[in-house]
């Protein structure tokens, strides 16, 4: 039995990741970052990381909206998110990540969570 000759690698075709794949994956990753973050149980469930990306010439840049427990260190907690999110997309995708930007939409305490609750008329 003949073996087929090895057929170089440019002509067996590519692989491309969808953008939308790339932001789930990223904002999975955030997620599991978040899940341990301190002051986590103050975040209401059913909040999640939100990620626009972009990807071009195998390279992802990575815009994170998160929602975090206050008080805590907003850095550590950023660059925890950034530095996951980082690892996680390059061994899942093999895609380079040169940016991950972190956005805090909303902090929350204990005490923006009894004003809410005490607001019942």
């Amino acid at each position: 039995m003949a073996v087929p000759a090895q057929v170089p690698a440019g002509d067996r075709g590519a692989l491309r990741i969808a953008d939308r794949v790339v932001a789930k994956i990223a904002s999975h990753a955030a997620r599991e970052v978040l899940a341990d973050a301190p002051q986590a149980e103050q975040v209401p469930s059913g909040t999640h990381p939100h990620a626009s990306v972009s990807v071009r010439r195998k390279a992802a840049r990575v815009r994170l909206t998160v929602e975090i427990g206050y008080p805590n260190d907003i850095g550590a907690v950023c660059g925890s998110v950034r530095r996951h999110v980082t690892e996680r997309l390059e061994a899942l995708t093999g895609l380079d990540v040169p940016e991950v930007a972190v956005e805090i939409e909303r902090l929350h305490s204990p005490a923006s969570r009894r004003v809410d609750e005490e607001r019942v008329r």
